[in-house]
């Protein structure tokens, strides 16, 4: 199995929806789903960008700004973490992902890791 991100893209000054109960209805069938199926492992809708804080190193310090991280037509919104057989399996999930939330959603591998020694 391979772990991928599915991520959920929005538009930054898109105004509220008026359907919100019945997205949130879709998306908690679609979670439910991935569990079912033991793809799930992990997900969640995100706050608005400006409750954001930055943390930048420069000159070797960490400094910390509130905001975004930079001017976006988009925003990140929401993601899933899965298990997924191949990439063909992981955009199968996306499909259905991007239907229950009614938006862009973004489907990447996580980059291997060495075997721990």
């Amino acid at each position: 199995m391979t772990r991928y991100l599915i991520s959920v893209h929005h538009p930054y000054d898109r105004p509220p929806r008026e359907n919100v109960e019945e997205l949130y209805a879709a998306v908690g069938a679609f979670n439910d789903e991935l569990r079912s199926a033991g793809a799930w492992v992990f997900g969640g809708g995100l706050e608005a960008p400006d409750t954001a804080t930055v943390v930048r190193m420069e000159g070797g310090e960490a400094v910390l700004t509130d905001g975004p991280f930079a001017e976006s037509k988009e925003q990140l919104g929401g993601f899933w973490v899965i298990d997924a057989a191949d990439l063909d399996a992981a955009l199968a999930w996306a499909r259905k992902g991007a239907r229950a939330c009614q938006d862009t959603v973004e489907v990447r591998p996580f980059q291997d890791t060495p075997e721990e020694a």
